[in-house]
């Protein structure tokens, strides 16, 4: 795999386990930032409001710095952890798990909990599309319109994603570059007169 790429999964997908009695119903959502996991946490809660317990995983960024795990009143480790030990083991970032459990009345014990909160998150992994996705740095290029043709061609030539236009005064042009070729593009646009390149961030 190379550096600038990361896996992920296309869309939301739903695993189930049950054991004794109890139901571990598994949501798996690619998220882009924390925020958006917070949101369909928030969702589910409302959604699912009568069942006793809304565990979650999540892992963020293609460097998989930014992640979080939560037992909501499970014993400690026995929720959040085996459902973020799903995530690593299958080696994808950008993604939320939530495991909403309605309880049978038999209590599991810790082992029994640990498996089953793992069961649901694997299971809902398996029935994901894994993709891989490019790790790319979005520009903000600035230009005259003199320099039109000149910019054009080279978003002819190389293809970087555009993401969004403005010609008032002054050109402005917003592209998603793959970061292994952000240098080779960039430059070519440093050489044009009057093109400004603005990073703005990386996603």
């Amino acid at each position: 795999m190379n550096s600038d790429t990361y896996k992920t999964i296309k869309e939301a997908s739903e695993g189930l386990y049950k054991e004794k009695g109890s139901k571990f119903i598994a949501l798996a959502y690619p998220v882009a930032c924390e925020e958006e996991a917070k949101e369909h946490i928030a969702h589910l809660k409302k959604e699912y409001y009568n069942a006793r317990h809304h565990c979650y995983a999540y892992m963020l960024g293609a460097d998989k710095l930014e992640f979080r795990a939560n037992d909501d009143g499970e014993p400690s480790s026995t929720a959040g952890k085996p459902i973020l030990g799903q995530i690593l083991s299958n080696d994808i970032t950008n993604i939320l798990i939530v495991v909403i459990r309605y309880f049978g009345g038999t209590k599991l014990g810790v082992s029994g909990l640990i498996q089953a909160y793992k069961a649901a998150a694997a299971d809902a992994i398996s029935n994901a599309e894994i993709i891989e996705k490019t790790i790319n740095d979005i520009y903000d290029i600035n230009f005259d319109y003199l320099a039109m043709n000149d910019v054009m061609k080279i978003i002819k030539d190389d293809q970087p994603e555009q993401l969004g236009q403005d010609f008032n005064l002054r050109c402005k042009i917003t592209l998603s570059i793959r970061q292994s070729e952000v240098d080779k593009i960039i430059e070519k646009f440093l050489k044009i007169e009057g093109v400004k390149p603005k990073y703005l961030h990386t996603i």
